[in-house]
């Protein structure tokens, strides 16, 4: 049983627990807060044993074996290396880091302190996802994917009352590309690797971070394209086109299922059964790794290719970061 801790009380972190806990393979063990009342009222059904609100305290402890953390981007790289340095395995939300440098160090303290350190892309890891990688094939010769997610964020209403929710704010590594867009970029380099050329754009908010934008990720014979936005919904299908025809998937995060259109027009629905609780499988594969004793040396290649190509879209679109100074002195 992997006893571990969160870091962050937000319904994410509720919902990975629930996940994890479902699989039998984790137990929570402890739950840290900037405030402990906080702390002491999270996930009280799965009675952990200790609360806290000191960082240095949790890594010490040594009745924790791993860490989540779902605390905001501009913190994951900090936390995760304090984690690591104190033998704690460590799964953090993505995206993994603030920029490239950060998740070069990240994996470098794991390595260096022979922990596991896992990106929580929860997509790569559902069957449909799995099955969709297989079924590519039956498409013949790739030409164009088409990858969006547009979803009004529940927050945009306070940004246009004049307040600043930590998901428009910059000092927290935040804005569209680093959330919902980061499944599109996540997704096309799950599927076909590091892009040979990148060209984005984005409408900037007057915080300095992206309220939706537009990437062309640029592969041999493959153009992707990805459309993300955090200030208006879209309801299209994402496709991925070849010479046989097409697969359309809806709701490229969750990966519920996907339709084969050929070019014969059959068409092939695509249903597998899923967990409801999508987390599951991520939690399932993280302790699997913990399990082996090393990192996935494709999952770690992932994350790092993840990482350059969402710095070099926001260095293209000009959305920059507290976060970032770092990356200069390096």
């Amino acid at each position: 049983m992997i006893k571990f801790a969160v870091i962050g009380t937000n319904w994410i972190s509720e919902k990975f627990v629930e996940a994890a806990v479902s699989t039998g393979l984790f137990q929570l063990n402890a739950v840290y807060s900037r405030n402990i009342q906080t702390a002491q009222s999270f996930c009280q059904k799965n009675n952990p044993q200790h609360f806290f609100d000191d960082l240095n305290a949790l890594a010490a402890c040594p009745d924790i074996h791993a860490v989540y953390i779902a605390s905001p981007n501009s913190l994951h790289c900090q936390q995760a290396c304090l984690m690591m340095k104190h033998g704690k395995h460590v799964i953090c939300e993505k995206p993994l880091s603030s920029h490239l440098t950060e998740a070069q160090t990240m994996y470098k303290e794991a390595h260096a302190n022979k922990v596991v350190l896992f990106e929580a892309f929860k997509t790569a890891y559902l069957p449909h996802f799995i099955q969709l990688k297989k079924d590519i094939t039956k498409l013949g010769k790739l030409h164009k994917v088409h990858l969006t997610y547009c979803q009004y964020s529940s927050r945009y209403p306070l940004y246009l009352k004049g307040e600043n929710p930590n998901t428009f704010n910059p000092e927290f590594s935040n804005g569209s590309i680093m959330d919902i867009g980061y499944y599109c970029v996540a997704a096309a380099v799950s599927l076909f690797g590091e892009p040979l050329s990148i060209q984005a754009t984005a409408h900037l908010l007057e915080t300095g971070v992206d309220a939706h934008g537009f990437v062309i990720l640029r592969y041999p014979q493959i153009d992707v394209t990805v459309s993300h936005s955090k200030v208006c919904n879209s309801y299209v299908a994402n496709e991925i086109l070849g010479e046989e025809g097409a697969i359309l998937i809806h709701h490229l995060s969750e990966c519920q299922g996907y339709q084969i259109q050929y070019r014969t027009n059959k068409c092939q629905e695509v249903a597998l059964t899923q967990e409801e609780n999508s987390m599951c499988y991520e939690a399932i594969a993280f302790a699997d790794q913990i399990k082996q004793g090393f990192i996935s040396p494709e999952s770690q290649e992932r994350s790092l290719i993840i990482a350059s190509v969402l710095t070099e879209i926001r260095k293209q679109t000009g959305v920059v970061f507290p976060a970032d100074q770092s990356d200069i002195a390096h």
